[in-house]
């Protein structure tokens, strides 16, 4: 039975279309749902809407689905549409006319606004965590191989000496920045909007404090329209934050699939981290670092399709929005994804200082050798023309 149904019995190509993949994403979700509606019910036993019995029977069994969903044994079928009505109906089967009374004081809409908002606030500091793995990789390089120099790069040619350190930092700084927003956006996310109902409130009085305290949340999302028309807002600030990220993995996979390349080998990748060629027998191929640089164009592809989506949209929920869900789970699982790979490779990779030594040729110094001029009083325009006609 589906929370909406009435009388009428859904067509099934029409049931099929608008379910979609949500019985099937919302496995992520059941957990968080159940979390929110514990603390629901616990909110309505405190206004006197369910006696404490009543509460206590629909918290036990929530806790039971928390349990069969850790063994894979909660399933939500096509018929229920999503993890809500899939719960819900669960409770009602258990509990029977108990059960009926969850939905009291909510919507779907703020259910799973809810649920989505726990799960981010987790895979947000998930991807902090990875974050943070990553940095700790980078300065374990840099007390083995800091010291080794290798030239840097400007246009693709040969500019000035670089290191292992100078190179390394510049992706721990990065990520440094990458945390910082990341955080800045978990701060603006983590507001409740239980209790919002459709978007325009419930005609009774509730405790929408207790829940967001219980929940764990920041602060409550006061405005009920503000809380539908947030979700594709938050979404979008979620991917930038995501996308800043596999921006500068994207950068540093593309360093390092050229400095691997054997005519260069400033570093060596492990060979069980190549794959190889099905016609030449000598291929050794990057194609993991390949595959985090490419990555990047696709979370720039769901910030810009979600963005669109929530376009033009006027104030309110639309069933729209419901193509999101799908997108930021798959953003949350590249993100991730290509953090623990990069920071596999990082944590396994070897410099070789031979070739590193031989590729810093004279003209890395050129610069150098210029200012050395300067510091014996000829101005730096004659400096660098004494040392362009020595190159």
């Amino acid at each position: 039975m589906k929370l909406w149904q009435k009388e009428n019995t859904l067509n099934k190509e029409v049931e099929k279309f608008t379910v979609g993949e949500d019985y099937l994403l919302d496995k992520k979700l059941v957990y968080y749902d159940c979390l929110a509606s514990i603390a629901h019910a616990e909110m309505l036993g405190k206004i006197g809407i369910l006696t404490s019995d009543e509460v206590n029977k629909l918290t036990n069994e929530l806790q039971n689905i928390i349990e069969l969903d850790k063994k894979d044994e909660f399933v939500i079928k096509i018929e229920d549409e999503d993890c809500h009505t899939a719960i819900e109906n669960y409770l009602v089967k258990q509990l029977g006319e108990i059960g009926k009374k969850i939905h009291t004081a909510r919507s779907r809409n703020d259910q799973v606004l809810t649920a989505l908002r726990l799960y981010y606030k987790d895979e947000l500091i998930n991807v902090s965590n990875n974050i943070n793995t990553l940095k700790s990789s980078l300065n374990n390089l840099i007390k083995k191989y800091g010291h080794i120099a290798f030239p840097g790069y400007t246009h693709t040619r040969k500019a000035m000496p670089s290191s292992v350190k100078l190179w390394s930092n510049a992706i721990i700084d990065s990520m440094k920045d990458n945390d910082l927003l990341l955080k800045s956006v978990l701060k603006i996310i983590d507001q409740s909007p239980l209790g919002t109902a459709a978007g325009y409130g419930v005609p009774l009085k509730i405790d929408r404090d207790y829940t967001a305290k219980k929940l764990g949340f920041l602060k409550v999302q006061e405005n009920p329209i503000y809380a539908q028309n947030s979700r594709v807002k938050f979404d979008a600030s979620i991917l930038h934050s995501l996308n800043q990220i596999i921006f500068d993995l994207n950068k540093a996979s593309s360093d390092l699939i050229i400095f691997t390349m054997p005519s260069f080998e400033y570093f060596q990748l492990e060979k069980e981290f190549v794959t190889g060629s099905s016609i030449m027998p000598q291929k050794q191929n990057p194609d993991v670092l390949e595959l985090i640089r490419a990555n990047y164009h696709k979370i720039l592809s769901y910030e810009f399709q979600i963005k669109s989506m929530g376009a033009n949209l006027i104030s309110g929920y639309h069933r729209d929005i419901q193509l999101s869900k799908k997108t930021m789970m798959d953003s949350f699982k590249i993100i991730n994804d290509s953090l623990l790979i990069f920071n596999l490779i990082i944590s396994t990779i070897k410099v070789n200082e031979k070739k590193c030594k031989q590729a810093m040729t004279s003209e890395l110094f050129a610069t150098e050798d210029a200012y050395k001029l300067v510091q014996q009083g000829i101005p730096f325009r004659e400096a660098y023309k004494i040392i362009a006609k020595k190159l």
